[in-house]
C-alpha cells in the first residue's frame, strides 16, 4: 500500500509539475494553453491527501521534539496519543465539514470553468482520503498501550 501511495502521490506532483510548466512556456512563447491551472488543481489534491494519508501512516506530522524529547517515556507516550486523538478529532471536523458542503453542493454537478473538471469527484477522492487518515489515527490509538 505505501508503494502505491508513492507512485500515486509521486505521479499527482509530476503531472502538477509538467502542466505548470507548459503552462509557463506556452506563455512566454505566445501559445497560452487556457485551463492549466484547473488541471493541476486535480493533482495538487491527490498529491496533498496522499501525503497527508502517508506522514500519518509513518506518524511523521511535525513535533515538538523540544518538549517530547525531554519527557519521560511514559509521558512521551502519553503525548503522542492525545496528538493522535486531537489530529482524529481535528479531521473528523473537517470531514464533516466537507461531507456537508459536498451534499450541498452535489445537486448543482459544479464543474470548472474551462475544462470542465467536475469539482464532485474531487470532493469524494478529498473526503477518501480524510477518512482514511482518521482511521489510521483510530487504529494506531486502539493498538498503542
Amino acid at each position: 500500500m505505501r508503494k502505491a501511495l508513492v507512485c500515486t502521490g509521486g505521479t499527482a506532483l509530476l503531472a502538477a509539475t509538467a502542466l505548470d510548466t507548459a503552462g509557463v512556456v506556452g506563455r512566454h512563447i505566445g501559445l497560452p494553453l487556457h485551463g492549466v491551472i484547473e488541471l493541476i488543481q486535480p493533482a495538487i489534491l491527490t498529491a496533498g491527501t496522499v501525503a497527508l494519508l502517508w506522514a500519518t501512516l509513518c506518524a511523521s506530522h511535525a513535533k515538538v521534539h523540544l518538549v517530547v524529547d525531554r519527557l519521560p517515556e511514559a509521558w512521551a507516550a502519553r503525548a503522542l496519543r492525545i496528538a493522535d486523538l486531537a489530529s482524529a478529532l481535528f479531521f473528523a471536523g473537517v470531514l464533516a465539514g466537507s461531507i456537508w458542503i459536498a451534499a450541498d453542493m452535489w445537486p448543482s454537478h459544479e464543474r470548472s470553468e474551462l475544462v470542465g473538471v467536475p469539482w464532485a469527484a474531487l470532493r469524494v477522492i478529498a473526503n477518501i482520503g480524510i477518512l482514511a487518515t482518521i482511521i489510521v489515527l483510530v487504529r494506531r490509538l486502539v493498538r498503542r498501550p
